[in-house]
């Protein structure tokens, strides 16, 4: 079974269980400063676990992609990687545990849908702890399906508990799957417990709970699920492969990897482990240039990952021998694989191939420097008997020569020292109190759905139509950020605004304000939205039907956040900054004063 075979068929089984089929969201979160980058199916659907009607009811599937970073020093085994295709459904207030379960029984088991034997399958359930008790009603029903007790093992709050997305937000206990590999494994071997022999493919999350900003935890006023079974795992199951670089989801990209390194997959493991790393992390700064809303490399949020990604590639392709750019036509391999799935991508190619062969060559320079610098410390290095390079040092090469911290760990590794990584961090704090600017990322905001977030997003639409009124229809949102203190709104401009320019933003803003003016929405289909002048942000892919919200008669966009009753609510709205975020993007800053 292919990937595109197991995406329609996870569809087709989940609307025969009249769940509605919704689109995927950007990569990229909007106007939630808690996270990075969607990390799961679940992180567009916040607002609509906490109790939002979605206006495609209250069963939902999709195929939604995600990124997550937390485990990059595991790509390059047999599992993990950083982006990933996530199948999901959701029940919102209907369906709970038992009706979850069932059908993953039914999808997985069925001669119907996959056909895996019942007795490769083993599950694991949340052990409990001192805030939630252990988990007897999945286990019950897992029991009842034919699943021995020796297959369903508890586990605590690191494997068996999801959530949330960010700080704080729905969240809850989770059952999840794993399938055998036939791997012999370890003695210990069971779920969860990397040797190879159990690979996890389904996650069924119960969301009961929603964490609160002081740390504790409030029953929801109605239960959720949200499932997640990731498309590369599940299809390197069915096809009986070893690991899911040997799926078709990569071996174009490993080939090409083979052909322009002259290596042989498969021949030693430390090539093996730089080839996979190489592609894992050019699909995914692909996917993240190439986004709705993608991002480029920067030093900052978003940007230092990717730029991180792109560059741990390099460093890879170096140790195979490649001392001259060759990501871009990487890249295009993976544009070729996705583009028919995600138009997006390939509608992007041009400045992907652009931006991934600017940040090569950038790369390439300062780490041959840093590289140069690095050999010219070592033999004081070490000298150390400790064998450890100081974090002082570290971060001078950081701050002088660009040179990564995690470049620098890597090179300490091969000649068997570490890094004083506390120290580094201490150096990079210092430096930071005292150059600080308003960058990274932000504790609350539109996850946290308090007074002032919900108030600020709703001015944020207020902003888009008065700089559309001021500058012209060509302006679009690029990007949003909102924390309990100011909001961040980037919008598509050639140049800079004019002083007057922007007191005539505010004025306008302010004046709609003054009138008191509701805020409600309706639902309809994204073409009436349209016809009815809506603005559908990011050029994505929406839902067949969507919410627009109304500002009285100023303002009509389609969108899924909250938002106060009336524009009198807000307070006087000032903008404190307005400046350059890339190429013909700015940036607004601006705060809501009582």
């Amino acid at each position: 079974m292919t990937a595109n075979e197991l995406r329609r068929l996870y569809i087709e089984f989940f609307k025969t269980k009249d769940h509605s089929e919704i689109s995927g969201a950007s990569l990229i979160p909007q106007n939630d400063p808690t996270v990075l980058f969607t990390t799961a199916g679940m992180h567009p659907l916040v607002p609509y676990l906490l109790g939002e009607k979605h206006p495609s009811g209250t069963r939902l599937v999709n195929v939604q992609r995600c990124i997550r970073t937390g485990d990059i020093d595991d790509v390059g085994d047999f599992s993990h990687l950083t982006f990933f295709e996530m199948l999901g459904n959701w029940s919102l207030g209907e369906y709970f545990k038992e009706g979850s379960i069932r059908m993953s029984w039914e999808f997985l088991t069925s001669r119907d849908w996959l056909a895996i034997p019942p007795e490769k399958l083993a599950v694991t359930c949340f052990a409990g702890d001192e805030d939630v008790p252990r988990d007897e009603e999945s286990a019950t029903v897992w029991k009842s399906l034919g699943i021995p007790e020796q297959r369903i093992f508890f586990l605590g709050r690191e494997e068996n508990w999801w959530g949330p997305a960010g700080e704080t937000g729905p969240c809850g206990p989770d059952t999840e799957i794993y399938v055998d590999t036939g791997i012999a494994g370890t003695a210990d071997s069971r779920p969860g417990v990397s040797d190879g022999k159990w690979m996890e493919i389904w996650n069924n999350v119960f969301m009961e709970y929603n964490r609160l900003a002081d740390g504790t935890y409030a029953r929801l006023g109605r239960t959720c699920v949200d499932t997640g079974m990731g498309i590369e795992r599940t299809i390197t199951i069915l096809q009986g492969r070893k690991s899911v670089y040997e799926t078709e989801l990569f071996t174009p990209v490993i080939a090409h990897i083979e052909r322009v390194t002259g290596t042989s997959y498969g021949s030693d493991r430390s090539t093996d482990v730089s080839i996979r790393i190489i592609s894992d992390h050019v699909r995914t700064a692909a996917h993240v240039i190439g986004d709705e809303a993608g991002v480029l490399p920067s030093n900052v949020g978003a940007g230092y990952i990717l730029r991180r990604l792109i560059r741990r590639a390099v460093r890879h392709g170096r140790k195979l021998g490649l001392s001259e750019p060759f990501l871009a036509p990487i890249a295009e391999t993976v544009i070729g694989m996705y583009e028919s799935v995600y138009p997006a991508l390939g509608s992007k190619r041009g400045e992907v191939i652009s931006e991934l062969t600017a940040e090569e060559e950038r790369f390439l320079t300062t780490l041959r420097r840093g590289e140069h610098e690095f050999e010219k410390l070592l033999p004081n290095l070490e000298r150390n008997p400790a064998r450890v390079i100081p974090g002082r040092v570290a971060f001078r090469l950081y701050d002088t020569y660009g040179f990564p911290i995690e470049i620098t760990e890597e090179l300490a590794g091969e000649h068997g020292m570490t890094v004083d990584r506390q120290g580094f961090d201490e150096a990079y704090r210092k430096h930071q109190d005292t150059s600080k600017a308003d960058t990274g990322t932000f504790r609350g905001g539109l996850a946290d759905h308090t007074e002032m977030t919900t108030r600020l997003h709703t001015a944020t639409h207020l902003l888009h139509k008065a700089l559309r009124e001021v500058l012209g229809d060509h302006v679009a949102q690029k990007g949003s950020n909102i924390t309990q203190e100011r909001l961040r709104f980037d919008f598509t401009h050639p140049e800079k605004m004019s002083p007057d320019e922007l007191k005539q933003v505010e004025q306008i803003v302010n004046r709609q304000i003054e009138r008191d003016l509701p805020v409600d929405y309706t639902e309809m289909t994204l073409e009436d939205a349209r016809t009815n002048g809506a603005i559908a942000l990011f050029g994505e892919k929406y839902d067949e039907v969507v919410k627009v919200y109304s500002i009285g008669d100023f303002s009509r966009e389609v969108c899924g956040g909250p938002h106060v009753g009336s524009t009198a609510e807000l307070g006087t709205f000032r903008i404190v900054k307005e400046q350059s975020s890339s190429q013909g993007v700015r940036r607004i800053k601006a705060v809501l004063e009582s």
